[in-house]
């Protein structure tokens, strides 16, 4: 059975990003990788939790961004928490660079996945939320949870 070149499989996502952010614009980036980094990202062990991006000399780069180490990958393993480079056209890493700069806005990584046999990361301009914003939209994921806790059981005495 051949796989399809749009399918696209979650690596791993970055939950807290949509809880501290407001997202505005997403991108999707290509990333530069070493073969023992795809291997193991094939076995699903990255974790984008503390990781960010910035953009140095006109390339941005994801730091902090954990990706362990493949057993068998010996002397070609790379360090986990290296930089990698983002590929980006010129005219996306302008955008970002006058978003961050001009509007106050922050480049967050959000999900990484493969896309076919190429690995995709999704990335936003977001703006980060305030301590009240936090709580209003826990308030509205308890609602909308009671209200279909409510739905369920008013269908199940029917």
């Amino acid at each position: 059975m051949a796989k399809d070149k749009n399918s696209n499989r979650l690596i791993s996502q970055n939950k807290k990003a949509y809880h501290d952010y407001f997202i505005h614009e997403t991108f999707q980036v290509g990333i530069e990788l070493a073969g023992t980094e795809v291997k193991s990202l094939r076995q699903g062990k990255c974790n984008l939790k503390d990781s960010f991006i910035r953009i140095e000399n006109r390339e941005a780069f994801i730091k902090n961004m954990h990706i362990s180490s493949y057993e068998q990958g010996n002397i070609f393993n790379k360090d986990p928490l290296r930089d990698r480079r983002l590929l980006l056209h010129k005219y996306e890493i302008n955008k970002l660079i006058g978003a961050t700069t001009r509007d106050g806005f922050t480049i967050v990584p959000l999900k990484i996945y493969f896309k076919g046999s190429l690995v995709k990361l999704d990335i936003a301009l977001a703006k980060g939320k305030k301590l009240y914003d936090k709580r209003h939209d826990i308030a509205k994921k308890d609602m909308q949870r009671e209200a279909q806790k409510e739905f369920k059981v008013r269908n199940l005495i029917s």
